[in-house]
Order: C-alpha cells, then structure tokens, then sequence
C-alpha cells in the first residue's frame, strides 16, 4: 500500500480537529470549576470575616435602668404603749403575809407579760414591803 508523505489525509484532519477541541473543552471546563471554586473561598471568607466583626462588635448599650433602692430595715414591730397610768398597790394589811405574797406574785405576772419594766416592778414591791 502506498503511503502519502507530507500532508495529512482527511480522517487524520479530522481526528487532529477533534483532539484539538477535546482539549480546549476540557481545559476550559477545568479553568471555570478553578475559577468557580476560588470565588465561593473567597465568599466563605468575607462571610467568615463579617461573622467575626459582629461578633467582637460590643453590643449595644442597655436602656437607662434606675439603681436599685438603698436597703431600708423592716418596719418594727407593732409594739404597745406603755401604760398612761397605774394605780398604786393598795397598802397591805395587818398580818396579811398570804395576801402581801398574792401581791408580789401579781406584780411578778405582770413584770413577766410586759407590762411592767423591772423598775417599776422593783418600786411596787418596795412600796409593798414597806422599804
């Protein structure tokens, strides 16, 4: 068989074409996905960046709140007023120890509930005892 030297025949044309484009479309398919590939970095990283600023931003500063009021004790308790007025003991009778005792054990009852202070109680057993 005979070969031809020099120029290519038409299938050797057509497969140099076809080699050709395959490349070019291969290496623009892999130019576009590098390209597509370093855009959505790029993105991922001013998303990243604007995250972090908001984050290391100090947040707003709170609405005007009043201090809390200073500490106020408890109103005391409700305590009665003293007596306005006390009779006296009645002076005791002649050789009445067991009523001179009943006496002394009223004013005591009396000293103990709070209504007399230990003054008092001290004065109205002296006026009784005669001292």
């Amino acid at each position: 068989m005979f070969r031809r030297v020099g120029r290519p025949g038409l299938i050797g044309t057509v497969a140099r074409t076809a080699v050709v484009a395959g490349t070019a479309t291969a290496t623009a398919g892999a130019v576009n996905r590098h390209q597509a590939k370093k855009a959505a970095e790029k993105q991922a990283y001013a998303d990243e960046q604007a995250a972090e600023q908001q984050a290391y931003q100090a947040p707003p500063p709170p609405a005007y709140q009043p201090p809390p009021p200073a500490y106020q004790p408890p109103p005391p308790a409700y305590q009665p007023p003293p007596p306005a007025y006390q009779a006296p003991a009645p002076e005791p009778a002649a050789g009445g120890d067991d009523d001179l005792v009943s006496q002394i054990a009223e004013l005591a009852k009396l000293r103990d509930s709070g209504v007399l202070s230990d003054a008092e109680f001290s004065a109205a057993k002296g006026k009784l005892l005669g001292l």
